[in-house]
């Protein structure tokens, strides 16, 4: 059975308190500061602030509103459709076809659980802070700097123009403080204390893996960089992770997402679940929904998060195993608009062998249950914007019960890891930087090494035509590599919540989105009749409305919103 950290809620809550509905922070409890200043107090609310990775706090709407892997935001971008009916979950649905609005509670729950974690953090910070002797516990200050910088991160990433909320100014009559633009500075401070003060490597007292250690830190610190286009230093703490000697790729790509891999020497950060039986309220709450129907499956729930058509043909490769040229007029067969009942034939062109890791389809393997047999498995119509696929790394393999809960709701909160950064998420990025900083080659070798791996990595089924190799030429044009990295992005991180947030790093989202809309038509009519055209203003979420009113409007809206 994996270790975790057990979510102490409670214990976490007691110095925090906010009047104000601008983060939905409620008083359960009083103890003084003294009482908590000793290691046991100040780890319990550490605790508490780890536990707002996954975003589930009582009172911030339902599971999936807050995820803390950030399923919902790869709706808002091509990689998935929201899935299942269209009359379930009619505000996501509105955020697919881009009418958003700044009073859908996607928005408002996510901004207020996320600051329930920015406030936690503070807390063990100002408890810190105002102690005998602060020295006693840096370590625990690096953690609870670590974890603030990633709530930040988090809050930057989707709304651009945010409020900064201090350690300082975290008190219940200061909350109100205006969203005055980007907080990166303050966020790679965060990172930059983290990566000097938290060990080097886990072990002894400290070996839980979710905590973070020094090249954590160093990841974060990279990533940070990278969204600002400080594409040299980037690189710089990108390569002190990959130098480390810490980390390595899986053998097997999909062991990442079973209980015999998924902490692997790849894995960076994960919030860490669990499968304990029952309702399973240590698995992933925020992920309940996205499980396919029909009888492979027993007949669970409820048939969200399919992946798009658009994703399943930027999976196509040419004869030399690279990325096809035109894949995105090319669609790979599916079975849209056909009965479980007719026979299919599937696609028998050349594809990369991560496909089949990452998005189930008719007649290949599922996961160890036998062959998608599509229509059956998915709950919307055929009038219905969905699709005909589902997805694998959030579903558990046949016999991994480790991942698997019981009964209800509890088979449904799997206790798959949600990685939120892999080392091939640090080699691709550190890729990136180098392809910006001109060194090609250098990009082109860590790109390699993540295709290396898909090609010897075990296939998922023996039907298709996998065919995957790396790049053997040269890299001599900058443009080139730059859609060669960013394509790997795609394919290799597909489904983990990255994909809207490249696109708007790389300021190609309303082309690239825009177009996606026009083509996924031929697949799915309904979603290019309806969707809205893609704009600027969809670079970043709204912010929501009850936030801007209880802040006695000192937020100010985004731009277009």
């Amino acid at each position: 059975m994996k270790k975790f950290i057990t979510y102490f809620l409670s214990a976490s809550m007691l110095l925090v308190s906010c009047a104000d509905d601008f983060t939905d922070i409620n008083p359960v409890g009083a103890l003084s500061d003294a009482s908590l200043q000793n290691a046991t107090g100040v780890d319990l609310l550490l605790v508490g602030a780890y536990s707002m990775l996954d975003g589930i706090r009582q009172g911030h709407g339902d599971d999936w509103h807050v995820s803390g892997d950030n399923w919902w935001m790869d709706v808002l971008a091509d990689d998935a459709h929201k899935g299942s009916t269209d009359g379930d979950q009619p505000d996501l649905l509105a955020m697919e076809l881009y009418t958003w609005d700044t009073t859908n509670p996607y928005f408002l729950n996510n901004w207020r659980a996320i600051f329930a974690g920015i406030n936690r953090s503070n807390s063990v910070i100002n408890l810190i802070n105002t102690s005998e002797d602060p020295s006693l516990f840096t370590v625990e200050m690096a953690q609870a700097r670590f974890l603030r910088g990633h709530f930040n991160f988090e809050l930057q990433k989707k709304w651009v123009n945010v409020p900064y909320i201090s350690d300082e100014n975290f008190a219940a009559s200061e909350f109100n403080q205006p969203n005055s633009g980007p907080i990166w500075d303050q966020i790679v401070a965060d990172f930059a204390y983290a990566a000097s003060n938290l060990p080097s490597s886990r072990g002894g007292t400290y070996s839980e893996p979710g905590r973070p250690v020094r090249t954590t830190a160093l990841s974060y610190h990279g990533k940070a960089l990278l969204h600002q286009g400080n594409w040299s230093e980037a690189l710089t703490s990108l390569e002190a992770v990959i130098n480390s000697g810490e980390y390595a790729l899986s053998s097997d790509y999909f062991s990442n997402w079973r209980s015999d891999g998924e902490n692997s020497a790849e894995m960076v950060f994960s919030i860490q679940f669990a499968s304990d039986g029952g309702q399973s309220f240590q698995g992933n709450r925020g992920g309940t929904l996205n499980m396919p129907i029909g009888p492979m499956t027993g007949g669970l729930c409820c048939g969200f998060y399919q992946p798009t058509q658009n994703l399943v043909n930027s999976f196509q490769t040419d004869s030399n195993g690279l990325p096809l040229s035109n894949w995105a007029t090319s669609d790979v067969k599916n079975d849209a608009g056909i009965e479980t009942t007719t026979a299919f034939t599937p696609h028998t062109g050349n594809l990369d062998p991560r496909l089949d890791y990452t998005v189930a389809r008719r007649g290949i393997d599922f996961n160890g249950f036998g062959p998608f047999t599509g229509k059956e498995n998915i709950r919307a119509s055929f009038t219905d914007i969905s699709g005909p696929y589902m997805s694998k790394k959030n579903f558990y393999t046949s016999g991994d019960n480790d991942n698997r809960g019981t009964g209800g709701w509890g088979e449904q909160r799997t206790g798959i890891n949600y990685h939120i950064v892999r080392y091939a998420d640090v080699l691709l990025m550190a890729a990136e930087a180098a392809v910006e900083t001109g060194s090609l080659e250098k990009a082109r070798s860590y790109v390699n090494q993540v295709r290396s791996r898909a090609k010897n990595t075990p296939k998922a089924d023996s039907s298709p035509n996998y065919v995957i190799d790396t790049y053997n030429s040269t890299w001599s044009d900058a443009s080139a590599a730059r859609n060669a990295v960013r394509h790997e992005r795609r394919i290799e991180l597909a489904m983990e919540g990255h994909r809207l947030f490249d696109l708007r790093r790389w300021g190609n989202m309303v082309e690239t989105l825009n177009a996606y809309i026009q083509h996924e038509g031929r697949t799915i009519p309904p979603f290019a009749a309806r969707a809205n055209s893609v704009s600027a203003k969809h670079n970043a979420l709204p912010i929501p409305l009850n936030a801007i009113d209880s802040s006695e409007c000192a937020l100010t809206q985004n731009a277009g919103h």
